[in-house]
């Protein structure tokens, strides 16, 4: 196609979940309330961290930065997709799908790879539980969340700038929850072949290099955990290590099926189910799988609602 021919695209149309279930008003309802439970749960969490002393410490702090980008995550998309089921106007500019995408991308990086440093978190812990203080120390978890949320900014920026400088000038709906990137390059006008190449390298690369890390700290935390003398102790272990690895089940499985997996395996319905997965369900249960078993968790919740003594750790 010669260029003099294209007629580029201003704005794109985003056709989710929503505009292709045949219920709309209940997963419009389902999502709304997924939605509100994220923001509730997470803010909550991010409260009871910040204002009870118990619960300042490196674990609690690594959870605190996870909660905030869920409550990020969910809010990127969430909203938007609402509005515009309520409004009728599915509409997105060409400058606002490339904030969106960026944004989206940013978070769902920096959760990657925090939740591999988590794991590393709890294999100190258990591994090194006399030096945890130390291997832990604040400038270390500082720098942890620092390199999570710089790795995944220059990633976001260099794939949001490739992707949006394609001309767009076939069909201008985006069947897609939100502005993601393979969907979009549907609807370019030039080869795109080599870039897929590299989204997908890279999606591979900040999906299995964290997952390797996940699975390398839990296969020794696990060897000490059964090693352990006491059964209480193995249990509080497991119970602890076990919070983490359902919330890696739940975040890796659907971002390894959307980033990893060769296009053929993909079709926009399997896609959208998979995009409400880690963007909505997953961080309105996050703080759930958190809290339900954790006693510094409830305890710091009874102190805030004055069901409880108020104990600080000095």
């Amino acid at each position: 196609m010669e260029r003099s021919n294209i007629t580029l695209i201003n704005n794109f149309y985003l056709v989710g979940i929503l505009q292709e279930t045949r219920y709309p008003e209940l997963l419009c309802a389902t999502i709304t309330f997924l939605f509100l439970m994220a923001v509730a749960n997470n803010g909550l969490l991010l409260l009871l961290i910040v204002t009870d002393n118990r619960l300042h410490v490196p674990m609690y702090y690594l959870l605190s930065q996870l909660s905030l980008m869920d409550l990020l995550f969910t809010t990127i998309i969430a909203p938007k997709t609402l509005v515009d089921y309520l409004t009728g106007q599915n509409t997105i500019s060409f400058i606002g799908c490339g904030i969106q995408m960026f944004l989206e991308l940013i978070v769902g990086i920096a959760e990657d790879i925090l939740l591999a440093f988590m794991a590393y978190d709890r294999y100190v812990a258990i591994r090194h539980p006399l030096n945890y203080m130390v291997l832990m120390r604040p400038s270390v978890c500082w720098s942890m969340v620092a390199i999570s949320w710089l790795l995944a900014f220059l990633n976001a920026l260099v794939c949001t700038i490739y992707a949006m400088h394609f001309p767009f000038c076939r069909n201008q709906e985006i069947h897609h929850l939100f502005c993601e990137i393979l969907p979009l390059l549907k609807l370019a006008c030039a080869d795109t072949s080599q870039y897929e190449l590299m989204v997908y390298t890279m999606g591979v690369t900040f999906l299995l290099i964290p997952l390797s890390v996940i699975l390398a700290s839990y296969t020794l935390v696990l060897t000490t955990v059964f090693n352990m003398p006491s059964a209480q102790g193995r249990q509080k272990a497991l119970l602890t290590c076990s919070s983490h690895l359902t919330v890696v089940v739940l975040y890796y499985g659907a971002a390894t099926f959307m980033y990893v997996l060769p296009s053929a395996y993909h079709n926009s319905w399997q896609d959208n189910i998979l995009s409400v997965s880690y963007t909505i369900i997953t961080p309105a249960l996050n703080p759930i799988i958190y809290s339900l078993r954790n006693k510094d968790v409830l305890g710091a919740l009874k102190n805030l609602i004055g069901k409880g003594p108020s104990v600080s750790k000095h």
